[in-house]
């Protein structure tokens, strides 16, 4: 039966994805809870297991997980005019089937801050590689939200992978 497993009835992937709009609303539903939110926030594009380790630290850090991804002409200004390769249509849906992620939304902005401002995070989810000194630092504080940095995972970058897959194109 559609929608049961070992019965249980399974979530459709879909409904984790939110417009920008709906965040607070949603949100604070968990926060009178008494729930801990976490965000992550970036262009995911060719989601791989080093955004799996982000995903489960971030996970690790709270009850709440809400991702929010770049839209495709958020990426193309900071990037380049060929990214993303997947859509963001796509990128959501792969994000949000993931266990780990209750929520997933967009932001057209390059920046997060617009975003995050509406998440209102107890703690935000960053690569090790962005810093203490990122540039969601200012809002955190304001905010008085917890950076957790994550470590890269060694040879595990979008853009590496796409130089590996070019190289075996010549």
């Amino acid at each position: 039966m559609p929608g049961q497993l070992r019965g249980k009835s399974v979530r459709d992937h879909r409904s984790k994805i939110i417009e920008p709009a709906q965040v607070p609303a949603v949100l604070e539903r968990y926060r009178q809870e008494g729930l801990t939110i976490v965000s992550m926030n970036g262009s995911f594009d060719l989601l791989h297991a080093g955004h799996l380790e982000m995903v489960t630290q971030a996970k690790q850090q709270g009850d709440i997980l809400i991702v929010a991804l770049n839209t495709d002409a958020s990426i193309q200004q900071y990037k380049s005019r060929e990214r993303p390769i997947v859509p963001l249509v796509y990128r959501m849906e792969l994000m949000a089937a993931l266990e780990g992620v209750d929520l997933v939304t967009y932001f057209s902005e390059l920046d997060p801050i617009e975003i995050l401002k509406l998440i209102r995070p107890d703690v935000h989810v960053n690569g090790a590689e962005y810093g203490v000194d990122c540039v969601e630092a200012p809002i955190l504080k304001e905010l008085n939200a917890r950076l957790h940095l994550v470590e890269r995972v060694p040879g595990l970058a979008t853009s590496a992978i796409i130089t590996k897959i070019k190289s075996l194109c010549d």
